[in-house]
Order: structure tokens, then C-alpha cells, then sequence
């Protein structure tokens, strides 16, 4: 039979852890000493090899390991560590190895701590790799009462935690690759994917928790939800009903489409296309990982993939990913595409795992 294409524009689909400086030990060798051997250089990867070889080394160095990220201009992984014993094995394995003084069960103690003391609805902490700390963030809804409570468990937590502000407010994105409408709510769709052989798609979880018959931008019925992930994970699964196309692509708003081929987990650095039905296509960074985001409204989500991708409201659900590999579903953030701002995703990987589909 053939399948009839959603009228409009085509469907968005996808069938889609810091840093302390490091003392400088000064040797001295005579005229005739030989020269020490250098650490080799790391060869070029990919930053989806890279977040593969990130995997590997965390569980064979385990607690030695504190935290990874992509660095993007040298093509390379850097892994913090704890010691020079482990130094050596990251170096060997092709990577490139930083001391650094917080350890990652030292890191999860503050944030521990954060989530006892400062679960304050328009705040968001994140472990930072690149600066060994958890940055807590605080957007501009957070003044009085509540910004001296974050700032006293803050100071009381010491260097591992760092507090900033964020211009916008932290809100989930819903109003929505291609726009998917019901109850008088809009969303995006994020990818399509199979389950037992037949075809479902992914979007954010405070899209299905609001709204449960979905329709495409013409107000066809489209689908009905299966599984609702919010507060605490952002994903929601939706069936199809209706006989339309359900390609793996993600809408590229100029007339063509990305081909997704798979899912892959989110790396600090690792670069980044959003697709939503508002502001869209745009491109940045993934700047932190296992995000908790505190939205104004008191609904709290954790393990978010962090980015300096902007997006506003109506892109909720819509499709992050790099390359053909799905990365995370628009979850929430603040600002906007004009000023800029941040952006949170649920991770894909996840999604699929816990709604028992895959790309397709």
C-alpha cells in the first residue's frame, strides 16, 4: 500500500564529566642524560569515536577517571584523571590526559547536596568536565529569598561549584522537526522509530503529558500517545494511526533532509543541529551532560544533555542530533534564537531504551 507523506512541510524524523592546574615538575639532566620520551601524539577522532573511546576508559580506569570532553579544534578526547598511573593508560589508549583535583564522587556529593538544599524552580546544575566543577545556574525568575538560600549552599560547598546567572528563563519549550498539534498545544516531532515492527515517533514528555492525540500542520490525526517519561525524564512515545510516510530523516528546512542511520550518547564538545518547527534549524555545542533542570512550573528533570543551541517555544520534542546519529529530544532552556541562550535535550540513547524501540 502506499503510504500518504504528511501534507506540509516534511516530517522531522530519526528512525534517530574538570580543571585544576597542574604542577610542572622540574627535572634536571646532565650534558649527557638522554632525552625523556615524549607521549604520543593522539591521532584525529571523530567526536562520536571519541565519546566511544570516553565509554572504554571509564570502565577500565573507573574512579580514576573524573570527567571527559571532545576538544573540537584538535580533534581530539581529553580525559580528566586522578593520578599519573592512569595518566598513562588515557595517553596509551590515544587520548589525551589531564590531572584535575575533583574526583567524580566528589562531584556527585554536590550535587547531592544541591538537590537537598537548592532545588530552587529556576536553577539548573551541570558537571563541567572542562572546568572540574558543577556550574549551578540561576535564571532571572531567582532574586531575594531564594537567591541568597542557592548562594549560602553554593559558598558552603567550596570550589567543587561555581554559580552563574542565565539572562532568560528556564522553561520547557512546548508551543514545537515538523510541527505536531493537539488540545490546541504544538510541539515537534523528534525521530521515528519501530517497536515490534511497527512504527511509533519520539518527542518530548511534557508534550504527551499535556496533550495525548497528536495531528499534523494540516489538523490530520496522526497518532495517540503509548508512553509518557515527565517530570524526572522528558520522552514521550507516540503511535501512529493514520497511513502516512514515517521516513528516518529529520527535516533540514530547505528543502532536503538528514538521513538518520542510529543513536549515539552526547560528548562535552561534541557539535550539535537542532530541527524544531519554530526557529527551525541551528547548530552549536553539547556544553555539559546529566544536567538536572529545575523549570519554573516546579517540574524537575534530570540526566539532560546541555547545549548552546538556542531554541524557543514550539520547538519542544524536535530532534538534536550530529551527523546521521540522533542525539536528544528538545527538552527546555532559556533565552531565545535571537539573543541567544541554552538548551536542554533528553537523551535519545535513553528514550529508545526505556520505550523498547529503535531508529527505523
Amino acid at each position: 500500500m502506499k503510504h500518504r507523506r504528511i501534507p506540509g512541510r516534511r516530517m522531522a524524523v530519526a528512525g534517530a564529566s574538570i580543571a585544576a592546574l597542574v604542577a610542572a615538575g622540574v627535572t634536571f639532566r646532565t650534558a649527557n642524560a638522554s632525552e625523556p620520551a615524549k607521549a604520543p601524539r593522539p591521532a584525529p577522532l571523530s567526536a562520536l569515536a571519541a565519546g566511544e573511546l570516553s565509554s572504554t576508559l571509564g570502565e577500565d580506569l573507573g574512579t580514576d577517571v573524573a570527567g571527559s570532553y571532545y576538544d573540537a579544534r584538535s580533534r581530539s578526547l581529553v580525559v580528566n584523571v586522578l593520578d599519573a598511573a592512569a595518566a598513562k593508560t588515557v595517553e596509551a589508549a590515544g587520548a589525551k590526559a589531564r590531572l584535575v583535583e575533583n574526583s567524580l564522587a566528589e562531584l556527585a556529593g554536590a550535587r547531592g547536596a544541591l538537590e537537598a538544599d537548592a532545588a530552587i524552580p529556576g536553577t539548573a546544575w551541570v558537571t563541567d568536565p572542562r572546568t572540574d566543577k558543577v556550574v549551578v545556574t540561576a535564571d532571572r525568575t531567582v532574586s531575594g529569598a531564594d537567591w541568597t538560600r542557592l548562594t549560602k549552599v553554593v559558598d558552603g560547598l567550596g570550589q567543587v561549584v561555581e554559580l552563574q546567572r542565565a539572562k532568560g528563563e528556564f522553561k520547557p519549550l512546548i508551543a514545537g522537526g515538523d510541527a505536531i498539534t493537539g488540545s490546541g498545544g504544538r510541539c515537534s516531532l523528534g525521530f521515528n522509530v519501530v517497536k515490534d515492527g511497527e512504527p511509533y515517533f519520539l518527542t518530548a514528555g511534557h508534550c504527551t503529558d499535556a496533550i495525548s492525540t497528536w495531528s499534523d500542520s494540516s489538523g490530520a490525526e496522526i497518532g495517540t500517545n503509548e508512553t509518557s517519561g515527565f517530570p524526572g525524564h522528558d520522552y514521550g512515545l507516540v503511535k501512529y494511526t493514520a497511513d502516512v510516510d514515517h521516513p528516518s530523516e529529520v527535516d533540514l528546512y530547505n528543502g532536503s533532509a538528514q538521513q538518520i542511520t542510529g543513536a549515539t550518547e552526547a560528548t562535552v564538545g561534541m557539535k550539535v543541529t537542532r530541527s524544531g518547527s519554530t526557529t527551525q534549524v541551528h547548530s552549536g555545542t553539547v556544553t555539559g551532560l546529566d544536567a538536572t533542570v529545575n523549570y519554573g512550573n516546579g517540574d524537575v528533570v534530570n540526566g539532560l544533555i546541555q547545549t548552546d543551541v538556542c531554541a524557543e517555544p514550539g520547538d519542544s520534542g524536535g530532534s538534536l542530533f550530529s551527523g546521521s546519529s540522533a542525539v536528544g529530544l528538545t527538552s527546555g532552556g532559556s533565552g531565545d534564537c535571537t539573543s541567544g541562550g541554552e538548551t536542554f535535550f533528553q537523551p535519545v540513547t535513553e528514550a529508545l531504551s526505556a520505550t523498547g524501540t529503535q531508529i527505523g
